[in-house]
């Protein structure tokens, strides 16, 4: 078999003192190229974690969705075989890190990073198989064993940051509710002047009150759309800007802010509407405005300033909105805060709300 190979045009590097090499491979060969070791391997002798089957047919519609603008960043692998590097001689001269791999044909690729995207691409081949001349980049390395894999892998990830949700929402020009929540901010002036772009969290120094993403997720809650929306129409593009217009409008302390008439910090530290939980449930307690016949929500939410957002109401936040005085975002908190402004605007619970506030009745 070794007068066999597989040849590709690459450009060698080098890294800690050893050799790689950088191609370009078909996507139709990707899936006969870099097989998947089997999952009944126990896990020290693994040198890839178990591919999670459920992200695949996510992945795979990205591709297949987005075929003039997906992007799919290189895969890295293991040769398990020496290889040869020919190198390009262009004008009688030779050049260093320019040339073809030559791979033996029996050399089995192990794949250090990047399965489940060998996985969504084999999977969008077979819906669209006219992607097959398309290309993906591929680091090659020499394989030094399974400890030096395993290595590998855990380096290649160790350093691996998700973006925060805010700059994933601010990036994200396919979902329409970033978009949506991105104009929001940049239409209204309260939010305009207060919203933190990029992080999810706000620092105590920070002059900031919102978050995108709690923006968003407020949004999310208003127009009781799945996270995964595919569309927003004008009509809920236009409640979401009059919806969060009319709440800018009427909760005093927020106007403040945005004039500079009262420190960010000193309503973070005092009131329960300076967080990311207030944004979760007044956009829930919009839903059930708009979603019940006979309530204009405008004339409703002249209302908000009556509450008392102030922390030190123990009485009225502890166990709802916080535990042990700190603000909680806990799906039964958002419940519990989204129960009380039902509550004082006169507005029913649903079965699942109603068993959670008599839970927390009863332990109060």
């Amino acid at each position: 078999m070794s007068s066999f190979e597989y040849v590709f045009s690459a450009i060698k590097g080098q890294q800690a003192g050893r050799e790689f090499y950088i191609s370009m491979c078909p996507l139709k060969i990707v899936p006969k190229l870099f097989l998947f070791q089997a999952d009944e391997l126990p896990p020290e002798l693994r040198s890839q974690r178990v591919v999670n089957k459920s992200r695949i047919p996510e992945m795979s519609r990205y591709i297949t969705t987005n075929r003039q603008n997906y992007i799919f960043s290189a895969i890295t692998a293991s040769i398990d075989r020496q290889v040869t590097f020919e190198k390009l001689v262009i004008e009688g001269k030779e050049q260093d890190d320019i040339g073809r791999l030559r791979i033996p044909l029996d050399a089995r690729f192990i794949l250090n990073d990047g399965q489940h995207r060998r996985a969504a691409i084999e999977e969008a081949l077979k819906e669209q198989p006219d992607l097959g001349d398309e290309t993906i980049s591929v680091v090659f390395f020499i394989d030094k064993g399974l400890k030096h894999s395993q290595q590998m892998f855990a380096d290649l990830n160790k350093h691996a940051i998700r973006p925060s949700r805010s700059t994933g929402i601010l990036f994200d020009h396919r979902d329409p509710l970033s978009s949506l929540a991105c104009e929001i901010v940049e239409k209204i002036p309260v939010f305009r002047n207060l919203t933190e772009m990029e992080k999810t969290s706000i620092s105590n120094r920070s002059t900031k009150l919102f978050t995108l993403s709690a923006i968003y997720q407020g949004t999310l809650s208003l127009l009781r759309k799945p996270e995964k929306s595919k569309t927003i129409t004008d009509a809920e593009m236009k409640v979401a800007f009059d919806f969060w217009s009319c709440v800018t409008e009427n909760i005093r302390d927020w106007k403040l802010a945005a004039m500079k008439d009262i420190s960010t910090n000193e309503l973070r530290l005092d009131y329960v509407h300076a967080h990311a939980l207030a944004l979760h449930v007044i956009g829930r307690l919009g839903g059930a405005l708009l979603s019940t016949p006979g309530r204009d929500y405008k004339e409703d939410l002249k209302r908000l300033n009556d509450i008392d957002w102030a922390r030190k109401n123990s009485a009225l936040w502890e166990g709802r909105a916080m535990h042990n005085g700190k603000i909680s975002k806990s799906h039964t908190c958002v419940t519990l805060t989204t129960n009380y402004l039902k509550t004082f605007f006169n507005l029913p619970l649903s079965s699942e709300e109603k068993q959670i506030e008599d839970t927390f009745l009863r332990k109060a």
